[in-house]
C-alpha cells in the first residue's frame, strides 16, 4: 500500500474565496488546449488543400480566441448541469449555503459539491461549439476535429485534481499501489482509481490522438478525430469504472453497470460512427 499524499483541496486562498485545485484544472486545461490548438492551426501539413494548394484550416486563430470563450462557458454550464440531473438532483431543492461564509449561494451552482460531469459538459460545449459554428459559418465537425485532439488535457488535470481532492475514489483492494483516502468512510485500501482516468482518458487518449492526426492524416478526414476521441474516452472509462467505486447515492444497476457506462455507451457507438463515416467518404483534398 502506498501513502496518500494528503495536499487539500485548496490550491490558493484569495480572501473569503478559495481557489481550489479542481477549479484550476479546468483553467490551465483549457489555456493548455487554447495553446496546442494554434499549434494544430500553424502546422499546415495536417490539413487538406484546396485546388490552389493552400491548406485548409476550418479555423482562423482570430475565432478560434473567440471560441475558447465559447467551449469553457459550455464546458462549465453543461457540467455543471449535467451532474445536477445526472447524478443529484437533490441539490436543485438543497438549503442555500454561503460563498466564503459570506455571500449566500445555491449548492447546485457549487461546483466543489459534487464537481462536474464530463458527459453533462461534453453536451454543454457541443451546444456552444454548434452556436459559434453557424454564427461563424464554420464547418461543426472540422472545428470539433480540433477541440477533440485538445480536450485530453483538460481531462488529465482534472482527473488529477480529482485525486487531490480524494474523491471518484477505486473500489477496495489491498494490491501494490493501493491508498486510504481520507475521505472514505470506511477506511479501507482502494484503488487509485483518478489516476487510471489521468493516465487512460488523459495521457494515452492524447499519444492516440497525435499519431492519428500527425502519422495518418486523421484531420484529412472530417470528423475522424472527432470519433477516435469519443471512442477512445469511452472505451477507457468503461474499462475503469470495473475499478471506480459506484456513487453511494445512486442506485445499484443491473448487470453491475454504473452511470458512468451507460453514459460512455452511446459515446462509443457516435464515435464508432463517426470515424466510419470519416473512412468511407474520400479524403478532404479540395475546398468544400
Amino acid at each position: 500500500m502506498i501513502p496518500y499524499p494528503d495536499i487539500g483541496p485548496i490550491a490558493v486562498q484569495l480572501g473569503p474565496i478559495p481557489i481550489r485545485w479542481y477549479s484550476l484544472g479546468y483553467i490551465v486545461g483549457v489555456g493548455v488546449g487554447w495553446w496546442y490548438a494554434t499549434q494544430l492551426i500553424k502546422s499546415l501539413p495536417l490539413w487538406p488543400k484546396n485546388s490552389a494548394g493552400e491548406a485548409q484550416t476550418p479555423i482562423s486563430r482570430l475565432k478560434l480566441d473567440d471560441l475558447v470563450y465559447w467551449v469553457a462557458l459550455g464546458m462549465i454550464a453543461g457540467g455543471r448541469i449535467g451532474y445536477v440531473l445526472f447524478y443529484e438532483p437533490n441539490l436543485l431543492f438543497a438549503p442555500w449555503g454561503k460563498l466564503g461564509g459570506v455571500v449566500p449561494f445555491p449548492p447546485a451552482l457549487m461546483l466543489w459539491q459534487g464537481g462536474l460531469s464530463f458527459h453533462g459538459g461534453l453536451l454543454g460545449v457541443t451546444i456552444s461549439g454548434l452556436l459559434f459554428c453557424r454564427k461563424n459559418n464554420l464547418n461543426p465537425l472540422g472545428v470539433a476535429d480540433i477541440l477533440a485532439a485538445c480536450a485530453p488535457f483538460a481531462v488529465f488535470l482534472v482527473r488529477i485534481a480529482n485525486f487531490i481532492n480524494a474523491e471518484l475514489y477505486g473500489r477496495p483492494w489491498d494490491g501494490p499501489w493501493s491508498m486510504v483516502f481520507p475521505t472514505d468512510p470506511l477506511g479501507v485500501a482502494r484503488h487509485p482509481s483518478q489516476l487510471y482516468e489521468a493516465f487512460l482518458e488523459g495521457f494515452v487518449l492524447f499519444i492516440v490522438l497525435r499519431i492519428a492526426t500527425h502519422h495518418f492524416g486523421f484531420f484529412k478526414r472530417r470528423g475522424a478525430v472527432t470519433g477516435l476521441f469519443l471512442s477512445g474516452y469511452a472505451l477507457s472509462r468503461i474499462f475503469v469504472e470495473n475499478f471506480r467505486e459506484p456513487d453511494s447515492f445512486l442506485p445499484d444497476f443491473p448487470l453491475d453497470l454504473t452511470m458512468g457506462m451507460m453514459l460512455s455507451t452511446p459515446m462509443l457507438g457516435l464515435g464508432l460512427f463517426l470515424i466510419w463515416r470519416a473512412f468511407k467518404a474520400a479524403p478532404l483534398q479540395t475546398k468544400t
